[in-house]
Order: structure tokens, then sequence, then C-alpha cells
């Protein structure tokens, strides 16, 4: 029986580097994307071996912009994947999701009718705010408007599966400009929103404009302070607009949940192709070089890591808390022929205790005043002394 495996491409150009953005991207003309897509090809091809053990079950170009490339070069993209994967080549198996990133203003009605038509069925636009002035401070190259047009044209080409990422914890937001991006995005409707925390990353212009080391306990403070309020305004509110939170940062509107990104959350099998790229086949560990260069003249380029018990205890542990849903005990003792309690010495009572996580049944969960602190509470889950 052929196991399910998830696919990531990833497509580094973009127009202009936001201001906050470590990611692996970069601005490059045509002649460098086009060379760019064709050793992408060349991966995908390289690993058609791997369609007599596997189904593709997801497949998420991210990037970067992936809607920065003319439409053609995605539809390449796609058709060398379901030619390399027999299964669906010949029709028999059809991937549930096919998930495209897309930055307003950089699509059009003919780029996303090609999409539809290469048989991408589910959108991810990133608006990261609706007023215009966090845009330019956040170094966005699009304004609200071009986001509102964006999603008109996607409704339009019959994209009924939309996500939509929104950051907080901008510098001056305060919870009611928070509030208005949230009421401007519900006019739209999207079936699945993100919403992530600011984090200020080193070596980005913000880290130079707002490093944390260089604020006052106070400033500091009151930045935490009115990032938690925007956190916690963020649950009421989705929930009237009927969302369900189902990980710690992402709300859908029912059967709208991510499939992909619930892939790495339970540690499936996934495979990345691409400059950057992170794959997870069978406990081993691949990383691709950051380097574009280096990736266009030889894609086996990677770094390749086996991950031992230890290491998967502590994935499964610290992703699958990530979820509302949290972990199965039943499940972990079955993996890994060890209980979570023995193996993780009263971590899971010390902070049951503090009302920070709860045991009912086989499942394992944060709680809401939990899941507010989880990276205090999921490096605990973190196996450092490998001889417990």
């Amino acid at each position: 029986m052929k196991k399910d495996l998830s696919v990531y491409i990833h497509i580094p150009f973009c127009k202009k580097k936001c201001n906050y953005c470590d990611f692996c991207s970069i601005t490059g003309d045509k002649k460098l994307q086009k060379e760019y897509v064709d050793a992408l090809l060349n991966e995908i091809k390289s690993q058609a071996y791997m369609a007599n053990d596997y189904n593709v079950k997801t497949v998420f170009i991210g990037g970067g912009t992936p809607s920065i490339l003319d439409e053609n070069l995605i539809e390449e993209i796609l058709f060398a994947l379901s030619y390399s994967f027999e299964h669906v080549r010949r029709g028999s198996y059809v991937p549930e999701e096919i998930t495209v990133e897309c930055n307003p203003g950089t699509v059009t009605y003919e780029k996303l009718s090609s999409y539809k038509k290469a048989g991408v069925n589910r959108l991810s636009f990133g608006l990261q705010s609706a007023n215009d002035d966090e845009l330019k401070l956040l170094g966005r190259i699009h304004t609200f408007e071009e986001w509102e047009e964006s999603m008109r044209l996607a409704r339009k080409c019959g994209f009924d599966n939309i996500n939509t990422d929104i950051i907080s914890g901008i510098p001056g937001q305060t919870k009611k400009s928070f509030a208005e991006t949230i009421s401007k995005v519900m006019a739209y409707e999207p079936e699945h929103i993100s919403i992530y925390s600011l984090i200020i990353e080193e070596g980005t212009p913000f880290y130079d404009l707002y490093n944390p080391e260089q604020l006052s306990y106070d400033e500091l403070d009151a930045w935490e302070e009115n990032d938690r309020q925007i956190y916690g305004y963020t649950r009421q509110i989705l929930e009237k607009y009927g969302y369900e939170r189902y990980e710690i940062s992402n709300y859908s509107r029912q059967g709208y949940e991510c499939i992909h990104n619930n892939v790495y959350w339970t540690r499936g099998d996934y495979i990345g192709f691409g400059v950057s790229a992170a794959s997870l086949i069978d406990n081993k560990r691949y990383n691709h070089t950051r380097d574009i260069r280096e990736y266009i003249q030889n894609q086996d380029m990677y770094m390749e890591e086996s991950l031992d018990i230890y290491d998967q205890m502590s994935e499964y542990m610290m992703l699958g808390l990530r979820t509302i849903k949290g972990v199965s005990i039943s499940d972990f003792r079955d993996t890994f022929h060890e209980d979570i309690e023995e193996v993780f010495h009263g971590v899971t009572d010390k902070w049951i205790n503090e009302g920070m996580m709860v045991l009912d049944g086989d499942r394992l969960f944060l709680t809401e005043t939990g899941l507010d602190i989880c990276n205090m509470i999921l490096v605990d889950y973190l196996i450092i002394n490998k001889e417990w």
C-alpha cells in the first residue's frame, strides 16, 4: 500500500524583500527565474522513482512570491510533478489540496485562470494588514485595495478555498487598527486565516530599528502587553465570525483546515523541491542549500540528517501540541513503544498542575492560557539529555 506524501515547492523570487523577512527570498530578472525553474523541473523529474511508494496528498508552492512568475512557469512545474508521479498522470489519484501563495498586485484574471486549469484549488494571499500605513512600514509592495481586487479576481475564477495571512504586533499597531483589519477582511469571507505575531529577526531592517535588546524594560513590556491583548481579541472575534482555531496561528471555517500544514504538525512524510527547501522522509531530514546559484548548478546539494528516536519524540510533542487537539497518548506509545510520562519525567504533570495543559481521555492538549505561553512549555519537551 502506498504512503501519502506532501510536496513543497519553493519559489524564492520577490519584487522587493519586506523589512521583517528573513526567509530565503531574492529579487531576480526573468532570465534568472527561467534558469531556476528549469533546475526545479530537473529536480522534480529526478525524484520520479518515489511514485512507486507514494501518493501525492498535497502540493504547496510557497516563497518568496510564486505569483511573481509568469503563469506558464507555474503550469510547467505542476505538469512536471504530475508527469513524474505516475498515479497523478494516469488519473488514478488526485492531490487533495494544491496551494499557491500569492501577493496582492501580482495576480491577474488570466494568471489565476491558468492556476485553476492546472489543478490549483487553494490560494494563500499575503495581506498582513488592511492599514496602508502599516503595509508601508512592513515594506509591502501592495495596498489593501490591491488585496481586495485580488480577492475579487480569485472568486471570479472560481476559487472557493482562500487563505489570508495577517501579522499582529506591528510597531505602532493598536487593538483598534488590528480590529479594523479583521473587520475589513471579514467582508470578503476568506475560508482560512493565518495570524502570526511579528518576530524581529536578526539581519532584517526591522532588527536594526526595533531590536528588542535595545528597548527599555517598559517599552518591551508595553509592546508585549499590546500583542497579548490583540492575541486574545483575535480568538474572540474570529469565533464570532464562524472560524475555528485549529493551531496556534491558524483559523478556518469548518472543513477548510490546511491539509498540507497538518502534515507538518503530525510529522508526515514531505519532500521539498527548490533552494532552501526541507524534506522529511522516513525520519531523515534533508535541507537544500540557500544559495540559488549553487542550487541551479547542482540540485543534489543538500544536507542529510537522520533523526534518532529522541529527536522524533521531541518533534512529536512540540509539533502536536501546537494544534488545538494536541497529541494522543496511545499513538505516542504505539509509535515509540514508550510512555510520555516516562520519557519526559514529570513535564506533563507540571504543566497540568499549573493549569496550562489538560489530559482528557487519550488526548493531551494545551489550555487557552497554555497556548499563550506555548514556547515556554514546548521547550520542556526538547530532549537534551539523551540518556533518560
